[in-house]
């Protein structure tokens, strides 16, 4: 498409738009009596105009029945993760039983390599991308600890080229080949949050899985994003937060991907909690654990059921726009973002805003992360929030803004292009 940098023809492509409407769905904050341009959904999902309902259901269920709502026909809280199962399975590429809603994302990264991080003398090394989400290094750092052993030699972090800002796959295959007989596990974020790096899950998992070694994804900026095929591609393990683009509540609930290649491994260890027990006979309340079937089997507490509520109204949206036709949307317009970006760079006559992530739309999601070449960028951030702009600041000079699908329009970003070249 041959993009236009007029309010008239981001308009058009609003009046164009077939998921247009799914915008009034959402509570969009307010600047100076309009809405706010509001290119932040990579940190914290807009809410649903549905949460306060579906979580105002659940509060009538609790008055009305009390403990009775865990099992009240018409109610039955202790089967409402299920509900959201083929949703989830939708959006990852999944089966519904190889998914299930539990925890936060970092209680979930513990639990999955409790399982899935099996060191031994020879294989104890774990590969990650270099400048992954500080969580996942703290997570990845303390499990290679308990397990005896030192960050420095266990985890090989990998980093994009000197003077390159994006990793290179066949850098990736290589080290791979390189470390084969000493890689326990490749635990990789599916979109580095600070390049907004989609990375190639399935050649990574392919490629690794040659040699025997389990492989698992942080999907935090990957989910309700970027197309996912977790169960074709053959990827171990998954996890990630739902308020992100999935905008199921700051802190919302997250969740697992497990294949089910490993239900039948015995050899697979987990920290067992009464909610992962075998569902039929969960009641009984026998002495040795036996878990359920599936993902469900790694739950370890109860079902926190008010985020499950605010996960539902947000994943109900999911499953009426279609994930499809959300990529779509998001690749167009990204691309949009991406032109009006040069744009004020070709208007200043200098590269004062450089796009480092993928202009490739297959390596990317709908995040543009811009490195600030302007001499004092903190206050170009700083001028854009004061006009209604939120995006996301990374020190020293990241500037990150992501337009979702779901609640984003062409408009948004002509307007974000506006006020970014008033600052330059």
């Amino acid at each position: 498409m041959n993009f236009e940098n007029t309010l008239s023809f981001a308009q058009d492509l609003d009046r164009q738009d077939k998921l247009s409407l799914f915008r009034n769905e959402f509570l969009i904050p307010q600047h100076n009596g309009k809405d706010i341009i509001y290119l932040c959904g990579n940190s914290l999902g807009l809410q649903p105009k549905s949460t306060k309902k579906q979580i105002e259901i659940l509060l009538n269920q609790w008055e009305n029945h009390a403990v009775e709502g865990w099992f009240t026909k018409g109610v039955e809280w202790m089967h409402f993760h299920e509900s959201m199962q083929h949703s989830l399975a939708k959006i990852c590429g999944a089966k519904p039983s190889e998914v299930t809603p539990m925890n936060n994302l970092t209680v979930n990264l513990h639990l999955m390599m409790v399982s899935f991080y099996k060191p031994t003398a020879k294989r104890h090394k774990i590969l990650m991308e270099a400048r992954a989400f500080p969580s996942d290094q703290y997570a990845i750092d303390s499990q290679v600890q308990f397990h005896g052993y030192q960050p420095e030699e266990a985890v090989i972090e990998l980093g994009p080229n000197e003077g390159e800002n994006l990793l290179r796959t066949e850098d990736i295959l290589a080290t791979i080949d390189k470390h084969k007989d000493e890689l326990a596990l490749i635990l990789m974020g599916g979109i580095n949050y600070l390049s907004g790096q989609l990375f190639d899950m399935e050649t990574i998992t392919k490629h690794a899985k040659q040699y025997g070694i389990t492989v698992g994804f942080d999907l935090a900026h990957a989910m309700g994003n970027a197309p996912l095929k977790l169960h074709d591609w053959g990827v171990d393990f998954a996890m990630w937060c739902s308020y992100k683009y999935m905008n199921s509540s700051p802190g919302g609930i997250s969740g697992i991907f497990v294949h089910e290649n490993n239900y039948a491994n015995k050899e697979l260890q987990r920290f067992a909690g009464w909610w992962g027990y075998e569902k039929e006979t969960r009641f009984l309340m026998t002495r040795k654990f036996k878990p359920e079937q599936g993902a469900e089997g790694w739950q370890v507490s109860t079902s926190q059921m008010l985020l499950l509520a605010a996960h539902k109204a947000s994943l109900d949206i999911f499953d009426r726009a279609g994930f499809e036709n959300l990529r779509a949307k998001s690749e167009l317009l990204t691309a949009y973002l991406e032109f009006i970006i040069d744009g004020v760079n070709q208007k200043a006559g200098k590269l004062l805003y450089e796009i480092v992530t993928p202009r490739d739309k297959k390596q990317r999601g709908c995040q543009l992360s811009i490195i600030a070449h302007h001499p004092e960028p903190k206050k170009v951030f700083e001028k854009l929030t004061e006009n209604g702009v939120i995006g996301d600041w990374r020190e020293p000079n990241v500037m990150r803004f992501a337009p979702v699908p779901l609640y984003n329009t062409f408009e948004d970003v002509y307007r974000f292009g506006e006020i970014l070249a008033l600052n330059c």
